[in-house]
């Protein structure tokens, strides 16, 4: 029998979803975040939505080994999940990209009738961009780190004003500041971004590309001496 114990990232995802929650987990590949919450007695109900049928054979294993009731479902993204099977939706392991293409292609989840729980493995600016633009407003965010590496766990809910932030100013946000171990976390981004900053001021002429580095530097910047 498969253990059902959750890596540091997934671990940080379960604390975030409500007692008694219904939940839409979306890449659920072998459906270990959701059985975890049901074999704790934590949710109500759950769903498992993967695009690839060799994984979701795998966590249709895993529920019935651990005889849960996990219903699971082939499809991509939330295109096999209607809005009032789920009062919370989680999207891990993905790009920044894909979980705004996600979303877009439901547009129920921008009602503010469900909490969705967004862990982007690339371009968090990108999608913190993409949520404001679209209503969605980023009530948490919860830090957490798996070996080397940090990761970012977005709450967001629908139902937010509309707003256009330029893309630099969306490395950081109010609810990041908030977030323990925030001033570790910028400190490690703002290194990062300088160093590419200082590679692209040696080697390239003014171009919007270097511009914005620099927008996005300067913002880190202010976010880490806010902190201080």
């Amino acid at each position: 029998m498969e253990s059902m114990i959750l890596t540091p990232r997934l671990a940080c995802m379960a604390a975030l979803v409500p007692p008694n929650a219904r939940l839409a987990d979306i890449g659920t590949d072998h459906g270990k975040l959701p059985i975890s919450l049901l074999l704790d007695g934590h949710i109500a109900s759950a769903i498992g939505s993967d695009i690839r049928s060799g994984p979701l054979a795998h966590a249709e294993r895993n529920a019935k080994e651990h005889n849960v009731s996990l219903s699971l479902r082939l499809a991509p993204g939330l295109e096999a999940v209607r809005a009032e099977e789920c009062d919370t939706v989680t999207i891990a392991g993905m790009g920044g990209q894909t979980i705004a293409e996600i979303l877009t292609a439901a547009p129920w989840t921008a009602q503010g009738d469900h909490l969705l729980l967004l862990q982007p493995m690339t371009m968090i600016a990108e999608l913190r961009r993409w949520l404001y633009a679209h209503g969605y407003a980023i009530e948490r965010e919860t830090l957490c780190r798996e070996d080397r590496r940090r990761y970012v766990v977005l709450s967001v809910r629908g139902g937010a004003p509309k707003r256009e932030i330029p893309l630099s100013e969306c490395a950081v946000s109010l609810a990041l500041l908030r977030a323990e171990g925030a001033a570790d976390y910028l400190e490690q981004l703002y290194l990062r971004e300088k160093k590419a900053l200082d590679g692209m001021e040696q080697g390239a002429s003014e171009n919007k590309r270097l511009a914005y580095q620099r927008a996005l530097v300067q913002c880190i910047q202010s976010a880490r001496e806010e902190l201080k």
